[in-house]
């Protein structure tokens, strides 16, 4: 290939994807889906291809990239006009936390675990589970979060009051995660298994087995998600 004709080639292939990207609009970049991903990777391979390889003609290359974009605006299409089609591409979002307990069988579909959704979590300014209503995981892997309604309301801060329990620790701090005890973190809290076991007794835990989840709470408390909720 000459260097005039890969010159060429990455020319039309720079501004071809630009066009499309335009055309088919914000939702491939801003929510991903499976399909968009499938289809973000099949036009950018084909546009790598059609860029270097001397064994595609200009005219297939350009034909290639742009009956992928065709496709995958029909398919954008379908989406909005059939709620099936729309299931079978995208999938439904799964209520990960609902009523405030953690749903353990919505966290293994999405591939998520604990720490995964703390992350996502603290990417919403949540930096406890305890503060949460309802988490929604969409999909486009986006997380949505509704706080319990005692976190939504006016401050003690907005209204200049001081808070009468001082906090103890600066952040909320995991100490069970599925069954499992962090005494790491229980030690970096200046706790220990005496003091877990006595709360989890208070609870009516028998067995740490029983919490999917429990995290020490900045004012001292704990909190328990216990494993296999199930809430109507």
């Amino acid at each position: 290939m000459e260097t005039t004709e890969l010159l060429l080639r990455i020319v039309l292939s720079f501004f071809l994807l630009f066009l499309l990207a335009r055309i088919m609009g914000r939702k491939e970049i801003s929510q991903m889906t499976f399909f968009n991903f499938v289809s973000a990777i099949a036009i950018g391979s084909l546009s790598a291809n059609f860029a270097v390889s001397a064994n595609l003609s200009i005219r297939n290359g350009l034909l290639a990239i742009t009956g992928w974009a065709v496709f995958t605006l029909i398919m954008g299409f379908i989406d909005i006009k059939s709620k099936k089609a729309r299931k079978l591409t995208t999938g439904d979002p799964l209520i990960v936390i609902k009523n405030g307990k953690i749903m353990e069988d919505s966290l293994r579909s999405a591939r998520l675990d604990i720490d995964s959704l703390n992350a996502l979590l603290r990417q919403k300014n949540v930096f406890s589970i305890a503060d949460v209503d309802y988490a929604i995981f969409e999909t486009s892997g986006k997380l949505s979060v509704m706080k319990k309604e005692i976190k939504q309301s006016v401050t003690k801060g907005d209204m200049n009051l001081t808070s009468t329990i001082p906090n103890v620790h600066p952040i909320a701090t995991g100490v069970i995660s599925d069954g499992t005890v962090n005494t790491k973190n229980l030690s970096d809290l200046n706790l220990d298994m005496n003091w877990l076991e006595k709360q989890t007794n208070q609870a009516g835990i028998k067995s740490f087995s029983q919490i999917f989840y429990a995290e020490v709470q900045p004012d001292g408390t704990l909190y328990i998600d216990k494993k296999d909720d199930v809430v109507r």
